[in-house]
C-alpha cells in the first residue's frame, strides 16, 4: 500500500496524542525503552504552551499505510540558532519509523520539502526546540536502559540515515559512574583548594520555593552562559526560563542539588540531579493516570539505585578550575546517604575532555553513544 504523509495540526490535542503515542507504541516490549510522559511531550509540541514557538516554527508529520501509523517526524526552524550561526538550517526531531525505506523516504521528504519552502539549506538532527528537549540518535548501547532525558531508537535507524545521505555532525557519549562509599580523598583535596582559592561556598536550601525565588532565574541565565559555545545550543529566552522553572524546580530533591556562590553570593556553579525515573516511566507507560503518578512519586521520594545527572553548569571564567569537583563533593554525601549505587552522566559531547576528565576519579564505563546528523538540502 502507498504511504500517506499527513501534516499534524499542533493545536489538535487528539492528533498530538496520537503522534506521541506512536513514538511509545513502536517500542512495546522493548526492555530498554523509557517512554516520555505523554502530557509533557504534547505540551512541548503545543504552540500555546511551549514558549520556544516565540522564535521557532515547526510542522509535524505522520506517515500512514492503509490507515495505520508507521512513522513520525517534526521539522523545526530555530531562528535564534540560525541567526547566531549565520545559516538557515532545518532541525528534525521526535522522529520514529518502522524499518521500511518507503516510509523513511516519505517522512524525511515531507520534512525536507517543508524546510526548503522556507529557505532552509541544510537538515540536522535529531534535535528539539532547545537543548532541554531530547537530542541525538542512539548508535551504540542498544542493550542499556535509557534515561528520561535521552532518546532510545532501534539500531536500523542509523542504516536509514546513512542511506539517505546524512553524515555525522557531532557525537555525544554517556557514562555510568559507580557511586563510591565515600568521597575520594584526592577529589576532596581539589575541592578544598578551589573553595579556598576562589572564596566559594555551597548553599543549602530547606525549601524548593527558596531555590526558585533566590536562584531560579540566575540558574538558567548561568546555563545560557556556560553552554553558549556548545554544539547546537539554543539560548533560553526569559519566557522559556519561567517555563522551565515551573516545570522542573518543583519536583527536585533538595539534597540532589548543589549551588555554588562566590563571596558576594553571586552564582558560580550549579549541579542538578534527581533519582532515575526510568523504571517508573516504564511502569507508567507514559501516562500519569490512573497509576502512573504513584510510580513516579515513589521514585522521586523513595529509594532507587540510580541518580540522573541532569546538568552541571559553571560560569565561563571558573571553568577548568576545579569547580566541578566542589559541586560533586557537595553532592556525593547525599548520594551515598540516599543509597544510590550508580550515576548516569547523560549526554556529553565526545570532544569535551574537561568534562570527561572528572570521571577518572571514579569507577566508570562509557556505555552509550548518540549522533546528530547533517545533510545539505
Amino acid at each position: 500500500m502507498a504511504i500517506n504523509v499527513t501534516p499534524i495540526d499542533h493545536s489538535d490535542k487528539k492528533a498530538l496524542n496520537e503522534y506521541v503515542r506512536f513514538g511509545i507504541d513502536l517500542y512495546k516490549g522493548n526492555p530498554c525503552f523509557v517512554p516520555p510522559l505523554i502530557m509533557d511531550e504534547v505540551a512541548t509540541l503545543d504552540p500555546k504552551k511551549n514558549p520556544a514557538f516565540d522564535h521557532c516554527s515547526a510542522q509535524s508529520f505522520m506517515a500512514y499505510r492503509d490507515g495505520k501509523p508507521v512513522g513520525r517526524i517534526t521539522a523545526i526552524i530555530n531562528d535564534i540558532v540560525n541567526q547566531k550561526h549565520g545559516e538557515n538550517a532545518l532541525r528534525f526531531g521526535f522522529v520514529d519509523f518502522i524499518d521500511d525505506p518507503e516510509v523513511v523516504d516519505a517522512l524525511f521528504g515531507a520534512a525536507r520539502d517543508w524546510g526548503q519552502a522556507r529557505g532552509c539549506t541544510s537538515m540536522i538532527g535529531p534535535m528539539g526546540f532547545s537543548d532541554l528537549d531530547h537530542e541525538g540518535m542512539l548508535i551504540e548501547g542498544f542493550d542499556e536502559m535509557g534515561t528520561m532525558a535521552t532518546i532510545y531508537n532501534y539500531p536500523y535507524y542509523q542504516r536509514h540515515m546513512e542511506r539517505l545521505g546524512f553524515r555525522k555532525d557531532a557525537d555525544w557519549i554517556e557514562f555510568r559512574i559507580k557511586i563510591p562509599d565515600s568521597v575520594p580523598d584526592k577529589y576532596m583535596r581539589v575541592a578544598n583548594i578551589v573553595q579556598q582559592k576562589f572564596k566559594l561556598k555551597t548553599v543549602k536550601f530547606t525549601s524548593r520555593k527558596k531555590i526558585k525565588e533566590q536562584y531560579g532565574q540566575a540558574l538558567f541565565r548561568l546555563i545560557n552562559e556556560a553552554y553558549a559555545d556548545l554544539y547546537g545550543f539554543s539560548p533560553l529566552t526569559p519566557r522559556q526560563i519561567d517555563y522551565y522553572i515551573d516545570e522542573y524546580l518543583g519536583i527536585l530533591r533538595l539534597q540532589d542539588i548543589s549551588v555554588i556562590v562566590d563571596e558576594n553570593d553571586e552564582l558560580v556553579g550549579v549541579g542538578i540531579s534527581m533519582p532515575s525515573l526510568s523504571a517508573a516511566l516504564r511502569r507508567s507507560g507514559g501516562k500519569l493516570f490512573p497509576t502512573g503518578w504513584y510510580h513516579l512519586l515513589k521514585a522521586i521520594r523513595g529509594k532507587v539505585d540510580v541518580v540522573d545527572l541532569l546538568l552541571v553548569a559553571v560560569k565561563p571564567e571558573y571553568q577548568s578550575r576545579g569547580v566541578n569537583a566542589l559541586i560533586f563533593c557537595d553532592l556525593l554525601p547525599g548520594y551515598i546517604a540516599n543509597g544510590y549505587k550508580y550515576a548516569e552522566s547523560n549526554i556529553e559531547l565526545e570532544d569535551n575532555a574537561e568534562v570527561q576528565k572528572q570521571w577518572s576519579y571514579f569507577e566508570h564505563r562509557q556505555h552509550r553513544r548518540r549522533r546528530a546528523w547533517r545533510k545539505p538540502l
